[in-house]
């Protein structure tokens, strides 16, 4: 049980104006978390080529070294956010990781390039759980779930800009520069965030700290609340299982088309002008991106609307939608054309990203006032630690096996490894169905 809470003076009301404002600046940091984040991706075939890179490196590269830091700080940092100036952590954490980006194009070997990948992921630990909680202390309860799935838009179109960017800089100025170009601007929005953001309880905090410390349940209890929720574990496995497929598509799927359908890729690249690698960017980065911006943002309305009449639209929309993107990726898979092959992967990502509003604002919901940055942050260990951390490393091991004692060839490896995976998104499917069975009464806030 959480104790009650010690009686603190009300948080001065937000307006709808700055509300808005404060919504966009936190999108934009977002943005640059996810184009920071996954550049990597499309820079990896260029990156394994100059650095003699197996699979196998580029998936700790792409995600495990990046997840390990990430997901063991995201808690600590959650529980300092449960009190803490919440702006001014998510400020702190985008200097960093913009930091480590830029030092990334000057990485000359995998251990130094794994090094700043460690230091992306420790800065961007502190951007989503203490954005979460701030979140829904500026928006009403009815308009949680789009405003979370606002903030959430941050994924897509971060990618979106990681690979389209990433691309084109990197086919006309090298791998390295992508990095720096990407790093730069998260630092001027870290000042942004520190000089503009208001933190809503800052006026409680000046008026009773120790009392607004007094507030926070410890993490044993937090802990206890959360493990509470069924519907909770169910949500996070699912979407561990989802980010575990997204993350390792992500990581090859720019090698995919690389390998298994240059020569078709070059020759339309070259009808716009473009280098192979520029062209693959802004192709993946539309498709991807743009469509899954779509998903994120019809995500949370959705859930908005029927999850007022029914929580359980708050899982049975992810469920759906989950089961429903399979066909597609295999399409895309099989598929001989590129171009077929691109138009199949557009239709996943609407239908993968659906779960963002409703899922977050269902563990939003799920825990009292003062546990919900560590919920998130909870949540974020599993989806990031089995989905990033051993997505791209599962997708390019099993590839080098195929390609190597399997004998299928590097094209058909990275193939069939990304259908192996795909398949597992059946069982996402099931777990955020179950969750209709609790969701309803363990709903508290």
């Amino acid at each position: 049980m959480i104790s009650e809470a010690p009686t603190l003076p009300a948080a001065a009301p937000l307006s709808p104006a700055y509300r808005r404002y404060a919504l966009t600046v936190l999108l934009i940091i977002y943005i640059l978390n996810f184009l920071d984040r996954q550049i990597v991706s499309i820079l990896a075939e260029p990156i394994k080529n100059e650095l003699h890179l197996a699979d196998w490196q580029l998936g700790v590269m792409t995600g495990l070294a990046f997840a390990l830091f990430y997901t063991v700080l995201g808690i600590p940092i959650a529980r300092f956010a449960e009190t803490g100036d919440r702006p001014r952590i998510i400020a702190v954490a985008a200097g960093l990781w913009s930091v480590f980006t830029v030092a990334c194009g000057f990485a000359q070997n995998f251990v130094q390039l794994v090094l700043c990948r460690i230091g992306v992921g420790i800065g961007e630990a502190g951007c989503t759980p203490p954005a979460h909680s701030l979140i829904t202390d500026y928006t009403p309860k009815e308009k949680r779930a789009s405003a979370l799935a606002f903030y959430s838009l941050g994924i897509p179109l971060g990618g979106l800009l990681g690979l389209a960017m990433g691309g084109l800089i990197a086919d006309a100025y090298g791998w390295r520069t992508a990095f720096l170009v990407a790093g730069a601007p998260g630092v001027l929005m870290a000042l942004i965030a520190w000089a503009t953001l208001k933190e809503p309880r800052r006026q409680q905090m000046n008026a009773d700290l120790a009392a607004l410390k007094a507030s926070r349940p410890d993490f044993r209890t937090a802990m206890a609340e959360i493990r509470s929720k069924r519907t909770f574990w169910l949500i996070a496995f699912a979407a561990a299982i989802k980010a575990f497929i997204g993350y390792g598509a992500a990581a090859f799927l720019a090698p995919f088309f690389f390998r298994n359908h240059a020569e078709e890729l070059t020759v339309i690249a070259g009808d716009f002008g473009l280098g192979l690698t520029g062209f693959l960017g802004v192709a993946l980065g539309i498709v991807l991106g743009l469509t899954g911006a779509l998903g994120t943002w019809m995500g949370g309305q959705l859930a908005d609307k029927y999850g007022g009449r029914d929580l359980r639209a708050y899982v049975a929309i992810p469920a759906v939608s989950t089961f429903l993107g399979i066909p597609f990726y295999i399409a895309g898979l099989m598929a001989d054309s590129a171009v077929f092959a691109l138009i199949m992967f557009a239709f996943p990502p609407i239908l993968n990203t659906l779960w963002y509003g409703p899922g977050f604002a269902a563990v939003q919901g799920l825990v009292q006032p003062q546990t919900r940055a560590t919920a998130v942050a909870v949540l974020l260990f599993i989806i990031n630690l089995l989905g990033l951390g051993l997505g791209p490393l599962g997708v390019g091991a099993v590839s080098d096996f195929l390609s190597g004692p399997m004998e299928l060839g590097s094209a058909e490896g990275v193939r069939w490894s990304l259908m192996i995976f795909i398949l597992f998104g059946a069982l996402a499917s099931a777990l955020f169905w179950m969750a209709r069975k609790t969701i309803r009464e363990e709903m508290v806030s």
